[in-house]
């Protein structure tokens, strides 16, 4: 969810902003997502051009990106977002559970992704999860598609020898785990740890690895030889 405002009274509804070339798809997601009272879109976007100067002026918390839209794409628009600093957590929308523009997405900094046939249920979940920063949605694609690309994927952090060597035993064990593509919820169940624990550990990681989000984890994870891709 959103963090809440410095006053200290409730936060307001997750703001949504919708990137895709097609008004259909648009006004379809818009339906479902305005039918919610903690979600609200604030902005649609038609390509990727649209898309990046919205971001910037809207300042919405979860995008929805089609990947594959006329004049500026979706992966150039998302490197933009993400070069200006935009806090902006983006899920791709794709047609294919694994294929290169997914990769190519994950790489330019997107979080996540999920198809464009995804049920009014699990859309409106995926855009609270990841707002929240506490998961990947839909884990086991997630692990697929690294597992194929692993061995191109660019270096997710700076970090130093030092910074991993700082982590303590149960921040490896969370590292780990986030790779097999657990969500805090399940962590904490494997751990015997509460949930608010988990998502402490996994901060920590975030911060300590210099890491923007749980992908990047899942990519230094197998960088680190935490995880192994499976073999075909």
């Amino acid at each position: 969810m959103t963090a809440p405002p410095p006053d200290g009274s409730e936060p307001g509804p997750i703001k949504v902003l919708l990137a895709d070339d097609q008004a259909l798809v648009r006004s379809g997601f818009r339906m479902i997502i305005d039918g919610k009272p903690d979600l609200e879109v604030v902005g649609e976007a038609a390509d990727g051009e649209e898309a990046a100067v919205l971001a910037a002026g809207l300042r919405p918390d979860v995008i929805l990106m089609d990947v594959r839209m006329p004049h500026v794409d979706g992966i150039a628009a998302i490197e933009r977002i993400v070069a200006s600093g935009n806090p902006a957590r983006i899920i791709v929308l794709t047609t294919y559970d694994v294929d290169d523009a997914v990769f190519a997405a994950l790489r330019a900094g997107a979080c996540a992704f999920m198809l464009k046939d995804v049920r009014p249920a699990e859309l409106v979940e995926g855009i609270r999860v990841v707002a929240g920063g506490d998961a990947l949605l839909a884990p086991t694609v997630t692990r697929r598609l690294l597992d194929r690309f692993v061995q191109v994927l660019p270096a997710p952090s700076e970090a130093t020898p030092d910074e991993v060597a700082a982590l303590t035993q149960r921040e490896y064990e969370v590292l780990r785990l986030i790779a097999l593509a657990l969500n805090n919820a399940e962590i904490a169940d494997r751990l015997g740890l509460t949930e608010a624990t988990v998502k402490a550990h996994v901060s920590a990681v975030l911060r300590k690895l210099k890491l923007r989000d749980r992908v990047q984890a899942v990519v230094l994870a197998y960088d680190l030889g935490l995880v192994r891709p499976r073999q075909n």
